[in-house]
C-alpha cells in the first residue's frame, strides 16, 4: 500500500500515516526498513504492508518512496544569435 507521513516523533520513536483510502495508521520506528525518518517527515510518500496485530491494524515495512523529478526542457532560440 502507499500513504504519506502525517508526523513522527524521535523522542517516542513512533507516528501515523495517512493511506491512500483516508485511514490513520500507527507506525513504530522499528517498522521503517530503512530505519526511523529523521527531522520534518509530514507529507512524505511511504510505501508499506498492513499487519493487525491483536485486531489493531499498523503499518509495517514502511519505506519511503523517492519520487522521479522530471527533466527541464531545453530553453530554444528562436532565431535569435547566441551571445
Amino acid at each position: 500500500m502507499r500513504g504519506t507521513m502525517l508526523w513522527f516523533n524521535e523522542v517516542k520513536d513512533h507516528g501515523f500515516i495517512l493511506t491512500e483510502e483516508g485511514e490513520r495508521l500507527y507506525a513504530d520506528g522499528a517498522d521503517f526498513a530503512s530505519g526511523p525518518p529523521v527531522g520534518s517527515c509530514a507529507g512524505i510518500a511511504v510505501a508499506f504492508q498492513l499487519s493487525a496485530d491483536e485486531g489493531v491494524r499498523r503499518a509495517e515495512g514502511v519505506d519511503v518512496v523517492e519520487k522521479a523529478v522530471p527533466r527541464r526542457a531545453r530553453r530554444r532560440y528562436a532565431g535569435r544569435p547566441r551571445a
